[in-house]
């Protein structure tokens, strides 16, 4: 067995590799408060930010250059507010490469249909646009729009406005959600949909009764070069593959089902055919079966004196 010093040697080797996946993947972004309870979204290889016009005039080639994978960009609130950045923030995010999606936040004292019509007027069809988002929480800081309605009717306007988005887009929307209003209104509706879920404390699976998630929002505290102050950041559930199928609209992340172009699963080869039988598929002939010969007397005898039983072996 190694010495103990080798042993503990490799023990925090190992927790250095475990501990800073995430540095060595995006060694020029930050946290100005991380969180040890979000490390397994810091481990993703797939992350991105989501802004607004809080985070002031962005350098989207520095976002870029930071390794930056996709930007939710806030498009619209309500009935009646447009994000004064978005137009300049969808442009420059092109631009720069960093694939976008547009984002709505939803005002429950508005009818739904008011919320599309308004949507539909500023959010852009690009086909190179990724899907877009319906952001459904309760609004605590209007005073205006931010009592809560009951779950049905909040149900209901959550399926206009998403039949909305993709009526608009093309593209299915995914569901930005916080703790509170997945737990009030939620949980177990529209598991079809991708999620895109916030927590910055803890991981995701000790805050919902949910099962699968797709996008993770672990920091409102992220530092990304090109954008003054904090930012949030955010994490894609899979793989390289999956992204890029996502993208190109072959494979739906929230029902987990391949449109084409899923990973080939390689089929068994058949066991080979016995020389026998080989012999009878080529002449049509059964072939001749020859008796073993029977082993000389003194080769059994020393056969039983040394396992004790021909008849087992």
């Amino acid at each position: 067995m190694p010495g103990l010093g080798y042993r503990l040697f490799m023990a925090a080797t190992l927790g250095l590799l475990c501990a800073t996946p995430a540095q060595a993947l995006y060694p020029k972004k930050g946290d100005s408060s991380p969180h040890a309870g979000v490390s397994d979204a810091r481990r993703r290889s797939i992350q991105g930010i989501d802004i607004s016009r809080w985070q002031g005039e962005i350098d989207w080639t520095r976002v870029k250059d930071a390794g930056t994978r996709f930007a939710f960009i806030k498009a619209t609130e309500g009935g009646d507010h447009l994000d004064p950045n978005f137009r300049k923030n969808w442009a420059g995010a092109k631009k720069a490469g960093v694939p976008r999606s547009a984002y709505h936040f939803v005002y429950w004292c508005r009818p739904a249909k008011d919320q599309v019509r308004w949507f539909k007027r500023h959010i852009p069809r690009d086909s190179d646009a990724l899907p877009p988002v319906l952001d459904v929480e309760w609004n605590g800081h209007s005073e205006a729009c931010g009592k809560k309605i009951p779950r049905e009717k909040a149900l209901a306007k959550i399926r206009e406005m998403l039949k909305g988005l993709q009526e608009h887009t093309g593209k299915k929307p995914i569901i930005y959600t916080d703790i509170t209003f997945h737990e009030d209104v939620l949980e177990g509706e529209f598991n079809d949909y991708p999620y895109w879920l916030r927590s910055t404390a803890a991981p995701l699976r000790h805050r919902y009764e949910r099962k699968q998630w797709e996008f993770w929002q672990f920091t409102t505290t992220g530092r990304v070069p090109g954008i003054t102050g904090d930012v949030d950041r955010n994490a894609f559930f899979g793989t390289e593959r999956e992204f890029a199928a996502w993208r190109d609209g072959r494979f739906d992340i929230g029902s987990r089902q391949w449109r084409g172009g899923e990973p080939k699963v390689a089929a068994p080869k058949p066991a080979a055919r016995p020389a026998a039988a080989a012999t009878k598929l080529a002449n049509g002939t059964p072939p001749k079966l020859v008796p073993l010969a029977r082993p000389p007397k003194a080769l059994l005898s020393r056969q039983v004196a040394s396992t004790g039983s021909l008849k087992r072996n």
